[in-house]
């Protein structure tokens, strides 16, 4: 599925012939786990689609997901600028921790934490956390069963809960739309993950649409068109 020959002529393994990989998903661009490859490793990884890793604890090939079904979609391999370390992003199904977790990486500190507004804004940890429910598919969330229901059960509540923004409107009862855009708003993220769509996308194509409309009325001097 993915010819890696030519990368791994690339590569600059290590001592052990192994080179670290960094998984990431493929949608919300969050790391999820870290593990290594070798030469047969990465073969299989690219002619299978999935990733296919070597465990050192073991010392045998590591297909992931292949007894807890939870395995990773091969969306592109990149190696990074010193040839040493792989950037693998996949669309996972199910977790990627032996945990149950999303991410291996689920531990943080509050200490020295640098916020950034763009992954801290509501929407965005929203999308994170939608990640999570469709991997981990808690019991008793909401979230787990409408993934289990499927894309039509999606689709039919995103329809209910659009008329239900149109009735709050008609209404003139601003409480209550507010809180219908709400579930509105968070029925389409549901929707985007099941997609695997990146809101990021969403949003680069409004910024997209904003700059052409403001380009239209503007010269090359920022002046307006007569």
């Amino acid at each position: 599925m993915f010819n890696i020959d030519s990368l791994i002529e690339r590569i600059t393994w290590n001592e052990q012939g192994l080179v670290p990989a960094v998984v990431q998903d493929a949608v919300t661009k969050q790391v999820l786990m870290v593990a290594y490859m070798n030469r047969q490793s990465l073969k299989l990884t690219g002619r299978t689609g999935e990733t296919v890793f070597w465990s050192r604890s073991r010392q045998s090939l590591w297909h992931k997901g292949a007894t807890s079904g939870h395995t990773q979609r091969i969306i592109s391999i990149t190696l990074d600028c010193d040839a040493d370390t792989l950037l693998i992003q996949v669309v996972p199904n199910g977790p990627a921790c032996h945990t149950g977790q999303y991410t291996c990486f689920y531990e943080t500190s509050t200490e020295n934490t640098v916020s950034d507004p763009e992954t801290t804004s509501v929407l965005f940890q929203l999308e994170q956390v939608i990640a999570d429910r469709e991997a981990e598919r808690p019991e008793g969330s909401y979230t787990s069963y409408l993934f289990n229901q499927g894309v039509d059960k999606i689709l039919k509540k995103l329809g209910e809960e659009c008329s239900e923004v149109i009735i709050a409107a008609k209404n003139n009862d601003n409480n209550e739309l507010c809180s219908e855009a709400g579930d509105l708003l968070f029925h389409l993220m549901v929707l985007l993950r099941e997609r695997k769509l990146p809101l990021n996308e969403v949003l680069a194509q409004l910024k997209q649409r904003h700059q052409a409309v403001r380009a239209e009325h503007y010269n090359e001097h920022g002046k307006i068109k007569n």
